[in-house]
C-alpha cells in the first residue's frame, strides 16, 4: 500500500511541476509585456517632448548665439572649478573616448537617424542619398580644416629642448630658468611626443569640431518635431527605432555640451578655443545658412515629399 502511495506521488509531482512553470512563465511574459509598455510609453513621452524643444524656432534661431556666449565666456568658469577635480585631467575617459573621435560618433549616430527619418518618411533612395551626402560634405569639410589648420601650425611655431644650464655658465638668468636649444624641421605632433616645447600660433581644433557637431546636431534633429505632427496626421506614427536614435542623439549633443564647458573651463586657452569657435560657426553658417539653402546642394534636413499637402489630401 505504501509502495503504491509513492509511485502515485512520484507520478503526479512532473505534472503539478510543470503547471507551476506554465504558470510562472505566463507571468513572467505578462510582466515583460507590462514592462515593454512603460518603456515604449516613457519613449514616447520623452522623445515627443525633446523633439517639441529642439524643434522651436526660437532654439533654432538663438543656440548658436548661446553657443557662441558659452565659448567666450567659458574660460572665466576656470576661477571656479578644482584644480583636483577629476575633469581636470587631460587623460580622462571622456576626452579619450569621445574627444577624439568627436565627428565619428556625430556621423554614427546623425547618418542612422537621417536613414530610419527618411524610411519613415517613405522619402525616394535618390533623396535619402542626398540627405545622407550632408554628412559626406560636413566630413570632408572638417578633414580640410584640420589639414589646413595642422599645415599652418607646423609653420608657424617652432620646436625647442628643455636643457637645464650648467653650473659654469655665469649669469643670474642661466640659474633662473632652463635653456631652450631650438630643433629645426619638426612638426608640432613630433615635437610634443618627444617631450618637447613647442611655441607658436595655433587654433584649437577640439572647440572647433565639438563646436560644429553642436550646431549640426541642431539642425538635423530639428526636423524630428516636424515629422511627428505629419505622421500623427496620416496616422503614421514613427517606430522605437526611430525615437531611440533620436534620443542618442540629444544625448550625444548634451555630451558635446558638457565636453565643451570642460575644455574651457580646466582648459582654457585665448584665444586658441576662440578662434576654434569662431571657425567651427562659419563653418555652419556657411554651410545650413548658405550652400544647403540652394538648388544645387545636397539640401536642408527638412526638404523631402513628406509635405503638409500630402496631410491635407487625408480623409478627415
Amino acid at each position: 500500500m505504501g509502495s503504491r502511495t509513492e509511485n502515485s506521488s512520484e507520478g503526479f509531482s512532473p505534472e503539478i511541476t510543470l503547471g507551476k512553470v506554465r504558470k510562472m512563465a505566463a507571468q513572467v511574459i505578462m510582466l515583460g509585456k507590462l514592462l515593454l509598455r512603460l518603456l515604449d510609453a516613457a519613449l514616447v513621452f520623452v522623445t515627443n517632448s525633446l523633439a517639441g524643444i529642439l524643434g522651436s524656432s526660437s532654439l533654432r534661431r538663438h543656440f548658436h548665439l548661446m553657443l557662441s556666449s558659452l565659448v567666450l565666456f567659458g574660460p572665466l568658469l576656470n576661477i571656479w572649478v578644482s584644480k583636483y577635480s577629476i575633469f581636470s585631467n587631460g587623460n580622462h575617459y571622456l576626452y579619450r573616448k569621445f574627444l577624439k573621435s568627436t565627428w565619428g560618433w556625430t556621423c554614427v549616430l546623425t547618418s542612422s537617424f537621417i536613414l530610419l527619418h527618411s524610411i519613415s518618411a517613405r522619402h525616394p533612395p535618390s533623396l535619402l542619398l542626398r540627405h545622407l551626402s550632408r554628412m559626406g560634405v560636413v566630413g570632408l569639410l572638417w578633414w580640410c580644416c584640420r589639414r589646413l589648420l595642422t599645415l599652418l601650425e607646423d609653420a608657424s611655431g617652432t620646436c625647442y629642448e628643455p636643457m637645464m644650464a650648467s653650473q659654469d655658465i655665469p649669469g643670474p638668468a642661466s640659474s633662473a630658468q632652463p635653456l631652450l636649444l631650438l630643433h629645426e624641421d619638426q612638426t608640432r605632433a613630433s615635437c610634443l611626443s618627444a617631450n618637447m616645447v613647442w611655441r607658436g600660433h595655433e587654433v584649437s581644433q577640439d572647440v572647433l569640431v565639438v563646436s560644429l557637431c553642436c550646431l549640426l546636431l541642431v539642425e538635423e534633429m530639428s526636423v524630428f518635431g516636424l515629422h511627428l505632427a505629419q505622421a500623427k496626421a496620416l496616422q503614421r506614427p514613427p517606430g522605437a527605432p526611430l525615437r531611440f536614435i533620436f534620443l542618442l542623439c540629444v544625448l550625444l549633443l548634451a555630451v558635446w555640451i558638457f565636453l565643451l564647458m570642460c575644455l574651457l573651463a580646466y582648459f582654457p586657452k585665448f584665444p586658441s578655443q576662440h578662434l576654434g569657435g569662431a571657425l567651427g560657426y562659419l563653418v555652419w553658417r556657411g554651410l545650413y545658412q548658405g550652400w544647403f539653402r540652394l538648388k544645387a546642394s545636397p539640401g536642408l534636413p527638412a526638404e523631402g515629399p513628406f509635405t503638409t499637402t500630402d496631410i491635407d489630401k487625408q480623409p478627415q
